[in-house]
């Protein structure tokens, strides 16, 4: 099975309020169903009226966290793609939160990588964050420096050793 015939017409919300973003996704997803909205309140229409297998949800702009929570609540699996709100905490809330992954907008011509990783994680019944760190954890080491994981190390080292119950327990 190649990681396009898992996408392959799966329903999927992408909410940007970046239309060039939106546009970029539809190349990079042709394979999928996708519904496009370009702020919270069409996003949150659109989840309120309609089923998805995924959302691809932005943060600043559009509130992607409040939007991940409704997505939770309709039992959509959520990633999140950002630019602005790239940062090692946004990654452990939406770890927290219920994300299926995080993905830094740099990395979006990757997103089929990462959508699969979500939904062979799914097929296996593992944590979707099984594989962030080795398809994520350079980009970060470059972005952020060496050190970027020595606050809240406790969480970063459960993540890399794929111990879920644990990162989940640490304090954000």
């Amino acid at each position: 099975m190649t990681e396009k015939t898992l996408l392959e017409g799966k329903t999927v919300l992408i909410v940007d309020d970046e239309p060039d973003v939106l546009d970029t996704l539809e190349e990079l997803l042709g394979m999928c169903q996708l519904t496009r909205a370009g702020s919270f309140e069409e996003a949150k229409s659109k989840l309120e009226t309609q089923s998805f297998d995924l959302a691809v949800l932005d943060i600043m702009g559009v509130d992607g966290f409040s939007l991940l929570d409704m997505a939770q609540e309709k039992g959509v699996l959520a990633v999140m793609l950002t630019a602005h709100a790239l940062t090692p905490e946004n990654t452990i809330r939406s770890y927290k939160m219920g994300a299926a992954y995080f993905i830094p907008k740099e990395k979006m011509t990757d997103i089929i990588d990462y959508l699969n990783d979500v939904l062979l994680a799914v097929q296996a019944k593992r944590n979707y964050w099984n594989t962030w760190m080795e398809r994520v954890g350079q980009y970060y080491d470059d972005r952020f420096g060496p050190e970027w994981k020595d606050d809240k190390s406790d969480f970063w080292k459960a993540l890399a050793k794929k111990d879920w119950k644990m990162a989940s327990e640490v304090e954000i």
